[in-house]
């Protein structure tokens, strides 16, 4: 876990032919669409632009260290060239194997690779329908009679033979994100998946894989190695989940794919609060990009990448290797606090940027030095009672949020 606790920030993939609908990831369950109505989309996958060489540089630029991408999600259209399925990007007009693309292309930029995998299928004709599938009846009593001739067997080894080609066809994978689990009437949980020897599994053929929470193993020693709390507000994230790191998920917009109509856009500040507030707490921020049918990202998730890029660029040390500070050290308001163990540094985050005095209370004696970590120009400072006196400039550093690097 050493590397993800110091990386911090990665890039989400939601990719598939939801993207053509470009009305939502969910859009086969929102609809109730069958197979047939959604074969369209699969006779139509063209993404003529897709080229992930220019997906890792964007992530490289934003400061973004690792990358997972939905190589299945719900509506079980596979990204790559699996053998136990026709329904996947090398049957449709593209004709490629669009995860061996990415994982070259991450790779080359030194981009730890994640793939994400659906434990659902909606597209296939063993998996059980429950409370989500898109075939779901509006009558309990039915649920029996739709699911007469489905194994669910059968479709458990399929999921581990898909699993066992992901984890041995494209060398290492840093990060195994499995989605999702819901136990309970017309659910599906541990029992349903195979869980306990389905991670096992994946732990064999990859032993250093990390994997998320979603298995429904929690009280498993071992069943899971991060917490996954989805697009929850800042000021809702702890620094742990029943003792687990967590990697906050989250949407520049309101879905994960490409949704052409859908405005709810985060502006910079809401991301970078994102961002720092997870560190702040010892967690991870994974932001998600969906790119369009035509395989590219959006111009406003672009626009937000390099937004965040700029910032990184010159306060990437704040975030890099940092986690919640020591309790000795108290936030002002209007603050976030990271902290660098190995380099004693304490990160202060300038959240609603005021000029003039600065008060650190408890902080005499703790401080050798202070700057601005864009331009490491010097802030002065003076000592009064136990309490530290930062001056800060009247006018606000050219950033969305400054931050000042305290040397300890």
């Amino acid at each position: 876990m050493d590397w993800w606790k110091h990386d911090r920030f990665g890039m989400f993939i939601h990719f598939g032919l939801y993207a053509e609908a470009a009305r939502h990831e969910w859009v086969k369950n929102y609809e109730r669409l069958t197979n047939d109505q959604y074969q369209v989309y699969f006779d139509q996958f063209n993404p003529d632009l897709f080229n992930p060489r220019e997906w890792a540089r964007q992530a490289k630029a934003a400061g973004m260290k690792y990358a997972v991408l939905t190589t299945k999600h719900h509506e079980g259209f596979c990204l790559f060239d699996s053998k136990y399925t026709d329904y996947k990007s090398t049957n449709t007009p593209i004709h490629r194997d669009l995860v061996r693309e990415f994982v070259d292309a991450f790779r080359a930029e030194g981009i730890k690779i994640g793939f994400y995998y659906s434990l659902l299928d909606w597209h296939h004709p063993d998996f059980t329908i429950d409370q989500h599938h898109p075939q779901r009846p509006a009558d309990d009593t039915a649920y029996a009679r739709l699911n007469k001739g489905r194994d669910m067997e059968k479709y458990r080894q399929y999921m581990r033979n898909q699993l066992t080609e992901l984890l041995t066809k494209y060398g290492k994978i840093d990060i195994l994100w499995l989605d999702f689990s819901y136990p309970g009437k017309h659910g599906k949980g541990r029992e349903d998946w195979g869980s306990v020897a389905l991670l096992k599994m994946i732990r064999k053929l990859q032993p250093d894989i990390i994997v998320d929470n979603r298995l429904d193993l929690a009280g498993v020693p071992g069943g899971a190695d991060f917490a996954t709390p989805e697009q929850v507000k800042p000021e809702e994230l702890k620094n742990n989940y029943d003792g687990l790191p967590f990697e906050t998920c989250q949407t520049f917009s309101g879905s994960w794919g490409y949704y052409r109509d859908e405005d709810t856009w985060k502006t910079n500040v809401q991301l970078l609060t994102l961002l720092i507030t997870s560190v702040s707490k010892s967690g991870n921020l994974i932001l998600n990009v969906g790119p369009t049918g035509r395989g590219v990202f959006d111009y406003r998730a672009t626009r937000a990448l390099d937004s965040i890029g700029q910032w990184m660029h010159f306060n990437n040390r704040a975030i890099y290797g940092c986690e919640e500070a020591p309790a000795a050290f108290s936030v002002p308001a209007h603050t976030l606090l990271t902290y660098n163990p190995a380099a004693k540094r304490l990160y202060l985050h300038l959240m609603d940027y005021q000029g003039g005095k600065l008060v650190l209370k408890g902080y005499k004696g703790k401080v050798k030095y202070a700057q601005f970590l864009h331009d490491a120009s010097e802030i002065k400072r003076e000592e009064n009672g136990d309490d530290l006196v930062l001056t800060l400039p009247e006018r606000k550093p050219g950033f969305t949020v400054p931050v000042v690097e305290l040397m300890l």
